[in-house]
Parts: C-alpha cells; sequence; structure tokens
C-alpha cells in the first residue's frame, strides 16, 4: 500500500511542468496537493514575472498613447497585397542643409520620387510611416507580426479631428507621388508643441520617414474611405 502510495506521488519535475503549463495556458485545473510545497520557488519565480510584466505594461501605455497621437483618430488599415521588405537596408543620413523649406517650418527631403498620381488636399492617402526623436524611432507603422510587417495608417489629407493626423505628416504627404519616399524634420508646432506625448519632451523637433502606398479610389475612379470614422 505505501509503495504503491509513493509511486503515485509526482515528483519535483512534474510539479514544476504541472506548474508551468498552468501559468502559461491560464487553466482552472487545481495543482496536485502534494506540489505544494516544491513548488514555492516557482510561486515567487511566477510573482517575479508578474512584476516585470507590470513594469512593461507601463512601457506599453506611453507607446500608445503615442500611437493614439498619430493615428488612433483613424485606425491603421491594412493594405491587402502589401508585402514586408525583408531586405536590410541601410539607414540613409541626410545633412539638414540638404533639405527643402515647406510651409510653418516644415522641411522636406525626397528620397524617391514616385511615379504615381499626387497626393493633394482633401484625399484620402495611404503611407507607411516611422517617427523618430534624435534618431531614435519611437513609434512606426512598419511593425508587426507575419509577412504584412505592420499595418499601413490611412488618413485624409487636410482634415482636423477625426480622419486626419498629426498636422506635420499631413503637410509633409502633400505633393508625393504613390511609389515616393520622403523625409521630413517636423518643428513643435507642427508635432506636440510644448506638451510632448510619452517619451516625446516638450518643443521636440521629429523626424518622419514617409512612404506613399496608395491613394484609395473605387472602379470609377471616385475616393473611397478606407476605414469609416
Amino acid at each position: 500500500m505505501n509503495g504503491r502510495a509513493l509511486a503515485s506521488a509526482p515528483s519535483a519535475h512534474d510539479c514544476f511542468l504541472q506548474q508551468r503549463r498552468q501559468f502559461l495556458r491560464r487553466s482552472f485545473v487545481a495543482a496536485h496537493p502534494r506540489c505544494s510545497a516544491d513548488t514555492e520557488g516557482i510561486g515567487a519565480a511566477v510573482s517575479r514575472t508578474s512584476a516585470r510584466r507590470r513594469v512593461l505594461g507601463g512601457a506599453a501605455l506611453s507607446a500608445a498613447a503615442l500611437a493614439a497621437s498619430i493615428g488612433a483618430v483613424l485606425p491603421a488599415a491594412a493594405l491587402p497585397g502589401f508585402q514586408k521588405d525583408l531586405t536590410n537596408k541601410r539607414k540613409l543620413r541626410v545633412p539638414e542643409s540638404a533639405y527643402t523649406d515647406g510651409p510653418d517650418g516644415l522641411k522636406v527631403y525626397d528620397v524617391v520620387v514616385g511615379k504615381g498620381q499626387e497626393a493633394e488636399l482633401g484625399q484620402r492617402v495611404v503611407v507607411h510611416f516611422e517617427a523618430k526623436w534624435k534618431g531614435v524611432t519611437f513609434i512606426t507603422s512598419r511593425q508587426g507580426l507575419g509577412v504584412t510587417g505592420g499595418s499601413p495608417l490611412g488618413f485624409d489629407v487636410g482634415a482636423q479631428g477625426p480622419g486626419g493626423t498629426l498636422k506635420g505628416l499631413d503637410l509633409g504627404v502633400r505633393g508625393m507621388r504613390i511609389g515616393g519616399r520622403r523625409k521630413l524634420l517636423v518643428p513643435p508646432n507642427l508635432a506636440y508643441g510644448d506638451k510632448g506625448v510619452g517619451e516625446v519632451p516638450p518643443g521636440a523637433t521629429l523626424e518622419f520617414d514617409v512612404e506613399l502606398l496608395s491613394i484609395k479610389q473605387d472602379a470609377r475612379g471616385y475616393q473611397v474611405k478606407l476605414v469609416e470614422g
């Protein structure tokens, strides 16, 4: 009898696997009574992991605030058929003197001049963008899971409030042609002003890399919205 009882008792390794499965799958299966004494260390490790996740969660909220300021008024729209660029491109460094002056202190540099339709006031455009402060990327539409690697951003050029985007990005896309890539230097008055947001401090000048993917139209040539707002 005692031999059978000992044989049925779980080993420390079995207890660990059981606790790990419970933690990862969030199951409601009760642990074996004999596991409690052997898994106190595991419980402590799980507590430390939970603490780390709370810290990372705070960082994620900061990133969410940045995303909201650029595109949450119009959710990012997936572009069918777009393939993630898997090549490891070298970052292009352009001196500020090479930029062209735009409106309200905006500076523009065309890396690639597109060959398609030109973006104008009132149109619905779809772009990929990367926003940087002091050379460090703090938000990008290109980051994501799977082959497509993120979701492009759609917005109405010139719109304020719902359907619009950050003023500097709005002005910066005007005059671009489909397939074009452009770098922008966005002054504080066209970005987050004297308030800042998330990791970006007040009075910050931002850098944007923008690629114009499409100007959405239907078969008859009328402009259509990608996302109804």
